[in-house]
């Protein structure tokens, strides 16, 4: 006989965490329970709930509570509340599921979280929710529209969570604190005034200028918060940004700041991630929280939105928005200033992180001024020049085009010419080896294009040269590619542009005069459409240029960007 919902009463009040007999129950009672194994985004969103960090939430939202969000930003109660938490589950899944049944929550390795007491299940409506969240449902505009998309066809779970344990880490356990801990540790340092200042990125000087002003007229302690959102088990970058920020932190009043990780989710949903990101830090006791919205990249919304959302609701939110405003180095005087203090006849200079992450791969000095030099030794172990760092060569183009003996010559010359290891990954040698079992749908000719993706990503990551020969028809797979190891390295999409009248001419493999005698189907430019690339790093047609000058093309091209030296 099934449990009911009544069988697991709620966990103390102010944690969703349950005791060791009630955990020990909902362990023996879940071997008849459904599981559901959830990725690195629902993972998040877990250990924010059972920490404490979207309080007053107690589990995912029902469905009056998710239209209610998406259309006023509040829940079916009234109580404020800008991004819906929810619960996405496949069909399948949610045919088993029904009100007073049971959901073990596990991790990627089996281990059960948390139990999930079904209230509801609804079925998902990512345009509605992309129409809401961003204002439009183009996938093409907005990465976190094309995540909402890709649900299509899912189902929300809505119900109560009883924790079991909080998703587990290994790395700086001693800067894990939920917010409970925080507001002790605020409480014992004597803070009544706490500036949340989240980041993604290391600091610099004139970010140590701007925390130090903003402190002192706030009279406030600073709560420096390193967020990351890994895909799997790490992000490695993230060893880097919280080395980067400890060495920061050496630079400050040691009673003025705190370090403590917050687990966020980078949702990509402009003012409305902002403004539950303001919650989560008012969860946490923060009283104000500095804003570093980041350059306007012309995407919608732009920064200034997120500041206007802030100051909108700051009632609702309890915590008093302040925008980050950088400063400018005046070389005369040896001193960070407002921008508008800055005279006509002085010379103002300004950085960013990302200029001084871009003069380290170019193996640039790096001014005195810009950044501390203990935190420019952890970026240099991380970011070495481009002539050591790893890259992936990506080639497109139709059977026939010239793909495999590019990808060869270059092959044996970046062996010749340096000391990187250099793996080929050519179409049809990937097809006997790693994809044997997959055939040429365009499901399939998804999944061959992302694993070979997912092989150059790890070779990029590991400072060596990837090079990678497949048809890859479509834009939405090699985007994809493009996106898992562009944040390891470089990476180069050539778009072997051969006409398909040209590649028929050669046809050393038979394929298109089978293909136009009717004998097989699904021939890449017969009859299965082949997508050009847009904006590829490198275009090259090969009807009459001669292998060994395409070749020196893309060496060239490598030495511009510096991923080769000249020498």
């Amino acid at each position: 006989m099934p449990m009911s919902s009544a069988s697991f009463p709620p966990p103390p009040a102010g944690t969703l965490l349950v005791d060791a007999a009630q955990a020990a129950k909902l362990r023996r009672a879940a071997v008849d329970f459904p599981s559901a194994i959830l990725d690195a985004e629902a993972l998040l969103d877990l250990e924010l709930l059972l920490g404490g960090w979207f309080a007053p939430l107690t589990g995912y939202l029902s469905q009056a509570d998710h239209a209610s969000v998406l259309s006023d930003m509040r829940l079916a109660s009234g109580e404020f509340w800008p991004l819906p938490i929810t619960l996405p589950v496949s069909p399948e899944l949610a045919r088993t599921l029904s009100p007073g049944s049971h959901l073990a929550l596990r991790d990627q390795e089996g281990f059960m979280l948390a139990v999930l007491g079904v209230e509801e299940v609804f079925e998902a409506d990512p345009v509605r929710e992309a129409m809401a969240l961003f204002g439009h449902a183009d996938p093409d505009r907005h990465p976190g529209v094309a995540r909402l998309l890709a649900r299509q066809g899912m189902f929300h779970a809505a119900g109560r969570v009883l924790g079991l344990h909080a998703p587990q880490h290994s790395d700086f356990l001693s800067l894990r604190r939920r917010p409970e801990t925080l507001r002790r540790v605020f409480a014992k340092r004597g803070w009544r005034r706490i500036i949340g200042f989240p980041t993604a990125a290391p600091l610099h000087r004139m970010h140590r200028e701007v925390l130090l002003s903003e402190a002192l007229r706030a009279d406030a302690g600073l709560l420096v918060s390193p967020v990351f959102n890994p895909r799997g088990l790490v992000d490695v970058r993230h060893f880097t940004l919280v080395r980067c920020l400890r060495r920061f932190l050496e630079h400050l009043p040691q009673s003025l700041a705190l370090l403590s990780i917050m687990p966020w989710r980078q949702s990509d949903a402009g003012p409305r991630g902002a403004l539950l990101q303001a919650l989560a830090l008012a969860n946490a006791g923060c009283t104000h929280f500095l804003v570093e919205p980041g350059e306007d990249t012309g995407r919608d919304p732009g920064p200034d939105a997120v500041l206007a959302a802030l100051r909108e609701h700051r009632e609702d939110l309890g915590i008093i928005p302040l925008r980050f405003r950088p400063r400018v180095y005046v070389k005369r005087y040896h001193l960070f200033v407002a921008p508008e203090d800055v005279a006509p006849d002085m010379v103002g200079e300004t950085t960013s992180h990302a200029r001084i992450c871009s003069r380290l791969e170019m193996g640039q000095e790096m001014p005195a001024w810009a950044s501390f030099p203990e935190v420019i030794e952890e970026l240099r172990r991380a970011i070495p020049p481009r002539d050591r760092q790893g890259f992936t060569l990506f080639f497109t183009g139709l059977s026939g085009a010239g793909k495999s003996t590019l990808a060869k010559m270059l092959y044996v010359k970046l062996l010749e010419a340096q000391d990187r290891p250099v793996t080929l990954l050519d179409g049809d040698i990937v097809r006997r080896h790693l994809s044997r079992e997959l055939g040429f749908s365009r499901e399939h000719r998804h999944i061959n294009v992302t694993r070979i993706g997912f092989v150059a990503s790890e070779i990029t990551k590991n400072r060596g040269i990837a090079i990678c020969a497949p048809i890859a028809p479509y834009a939405a797979s090699r985007a994809e590619v493009r996106e898992m190891v562009a944040e390891h390295g470089g990476f180069f999409e050539i778009h072997v542009s051969t006409p398909l009248s040209v590649c028929e001419g050669r046809d050393r493999k038979g394929l298109y005069a089978r293909a136009r005698a009717g004998l097989i189907t699904g021939v890449t430019g017969v009859d299965d459409p082949y997508e050009p690339p847009v904006a590829p790093e490198l275009a090259i047609d090969t009807t009459d240029i001669a292998p060994e000058e395409a070749v020196r093309t893309i060496l060239d091209h490598l030495r511009d960007q510096g991923y080769l030296s000249r020498s």
